[in-house]
C-alpha cells in the first residue's frame, strides 16, 4: 500500500484522565501507557477527513471520510505514540481498504457532520455486520483564541504525536507514521447526547470531566503500515 495524503478537519479532541493501570489492560504486549502528570489518558476524537488519495494522487480526486475515533497514548522504544482501540468511518470500500492494507480496526458507520452558527454538530451510528453498537451525538465549538501548544503541555501530550499503533487481526502490532505541521488549537466546549464508544470498547465511562481542544485541520501524509 503506497502513502496516503488527505486533511483532517473539524476535529473534537475529547480527553479524559484515567488510571494507567486501566489503559495497561486494554493494551497488547509491546506497548506501555504513556502518562501526564500520573494519568493515562483516554480521547474521542470526531472529525471529517478530506481529499483522502494515494500520495501523489491530485487532490481533486480524494474523497471524504468522516470519522470518529477512540484512542489512549503509549510509548515503544521511546517514542511517544497514538494507540487507536476503534475508528468509526463512513464509506464500506475506504473501511475494507483500511482494514485490509492499514491493519486499522475501522468500522462501517453512517456519519454526518455538519456546520452551523459557528459550531459542529455531529452523529454517528455504527452499522458494521456483527460488531458491537456505537452511537455518538455531539455538538462542539471553539471557546477562545487559537494557540500552539508548548512544548511539555498536556495539549501537546495530547496532539503532538506522529505515531499510531494498532494490533492486526493476527495479533501483531503495526504503526503508521504521519507527517504534518503543529497544529492550531483552540480552547472548547462540547455538548454531548449520546456517546457509547467506551462501553464498546470494554471502558466505564470516566469519573472526570474531559478536557477539550478544538481544531480547524491540517493536512497530513500517512506512511504505509509496517510491521513493529
Amino acid at each position: 500500500m503506497v502513502p496516503l495524503e488527505m486533511g483532517w478537519r473539524h476535529l473534537l479532541f475529547e480527553n479524559w484522565p484515567v488510571d494507567p493501570d486501566l489503559v495497561d489492560a486494554h493494551l497488547p504486549d509491546g506497548l506501555t501507557p504513556d502518562v501526564h502528570d500520573g494519568s493515562a489518558w483516554l480521547s474521542v476524537v470526531p472529525f471529517t477527513n478530506v481529499a483522502v488519495r494515494p500520495s501523489g494522487v491530485p487532490e481533486r480526486l480524494g474523497i471524504r471520510l468522516p470519522e470518529l475515533n477512540l484512542r489512549t497514548y503509549v510509548t515503544r522504544d521511546g517514542v511517544p505514540s497514538v494507540y487507536f482501540y476503534s475508528l468509526d468511518a463512513q464509506g464500506v470500500v475506504s473501511v475494507l481498504g483500511a482494514r485490509l492494507f492499514q491493519h486499522l480496526p475501522y468500522y462501517y458507520a453512517r456519519i454526518s457532520l455538519e456546520r452551523a452558527d459557528g459550531r459542529i454538530r455531529f452523529s454517528s451510528r455504527r452499522r458494521h455486520p456483527g460488531a458491537r453498537p456505537v452511537h455518538y451525538e455531539a455538538s462542539y465549538w471553539p471557546t477562545g483564541e487559537p494557540f500552539s501548544a508548548s512544548e511539555d503541555s498536556l495539549a501537546a501530550f495530547l496532539t503532538e504525536r506522529y505515531r499510531f499503533y494498532t494490533q492486526a487481526p493476527d495479533g501483531t502490532i503495526r504503526y503508521t507514521d504521519v507527517d504534518h505541521d503543529p497544529w492550531t488549537l483552540y480552547p472548547a466546549a462540547a455538548d454531548v447526547e449520546t456517546n457509547t464508544l467506551f462501553s464498546a470498547n470494554g471502558f466505564g465511562t470516566p469519573d472526570a470531566d474531559p478536557v477539550c481542544y478544538y481544531s480547524p485541520g491540517l493536512d497530513v501524509v500517512a506512511s504505509r503500515s509496517e510491521r513493529a
